[in-house]
This record gives structure tokens, C-alpha cells and sequence, in this order.
């Protein structure tokens, strides 16, 4: 069970981690769209974005590990639990969302690449917009874990 814990542990973190780049990505971007012609400014953004933009994937990597872990680990040794159980519904809905979320952050790393590439954003205001999704993403995910509804 220790191991269990451990590992639990471990995806939650890199999870919050990547959760970090999914919520200040569209910021950077919104940021970068209203510095307006400031090459310092846009630069210093740009490369802010980059790293985080980074980051987030390898974050993201090592909480998909973890999560696999999690869900097939029982298979590979008794120490670990079924964590899904008989009912999977509730997981599936959850990965979907995961994967919603990820295709928000590949947009929104495109997007940064673009403005490297000297391509327009979308406006301040829609980006505003792009910002809230990852939240609404996040509290049916938190949910879906947490109740388990099917």
C-alpha cells in the first residue's frame, strides 16, 4: 500500500504541475497580445511561454506515467490496488476530458509558436475566453474522480 500512496502522490503533483501551464499559457498569450509592438516585452514573453510550454509536456509525460501506473499497476504486481474497480465509466469520461484539455494546450503552444513565426493571435478578448476553459475542464474532471458517478 506504501508504494500505492507514493505513486498516487506522485501523479497528483506532476498533474498540478501541468495544470500550472494549462492555466498561465492563454495568460502569457493574452499578455503577448496586448504588449502590442514592444519587442522587449514580447520577446521576454514569448520566451517565458517557451519554457513553460515545455515544461507543462514534461510534466504532463510524467503524469501519464504515473497514471498508468495507477491503472494497470495491479496487473504487474498484488501491492497495488485496482484502482478502477468494476464501474469504468466515470474514468473514460475523465480521460476524454484529459484529452480535451491537452488539445487546449497543444492550441495554445501553436498559437505561441506562431507569434515566433511573426503570425497575428486572436484577439485579447478571445483569448480571455480560451483562458476559462481549462477551469470549467478541471472541476468536471475533479468531479468525475472524486464522485465517481458511473
Amino acid at each position: 500500500m506504501p508504494a500505492y500512496l507514493w505513486i498516487k502522490t506522485a501523479h497528483v503533483v506532476f498533474v498540478m504541475a501541468w495544470m500550472g501551464g494549462v492555466f498561465y499559457l492563454p495568460r502569457i498569450l493574452v499578455n503577448i497580445a496586448e504588449a502590442g509592438n514592444e519587442p522587449a516585452v514580447r520577446a521576454r514573453l514569448v520566451l517565458m511561454g517557451r519554457r513553460l510550454y515545455r515544461f507543462g509536456h514534461i510534466m504532463f509525460g510524467l503524469a501519464v506515467m504515473m497514471g498508468l501506473v495507477l491503472w494497470l499497476g495491479h496487473r504487474a504486481t498484488l501491492s497495488l490496488p485496482d484502482v478502477v474497480g468494476g464501474r469504468a465509466g466515470w474514468l473514460h469520461a475523465k480521460l476524454a476530458l484529459v484529452v480535451v484539455m491537452l488539445a487546449h494546450y497543444i492550441v495554445g503552444g501553436r498559437w505561441l509558436k506562431g507569434v515566433e513565426a511573426g503570425r497575428p493571435l486572436p484577439s485579447s478578448g478571445a483569448l480571455r475566453w480560451f483562458n476559462e476553459l481549462p477551469v470549467l475542464l478541471l472541476v468536471a474532471v475533479v468531479y468525475l474522480v472524486l464522485a465517481k458517478p458511473f
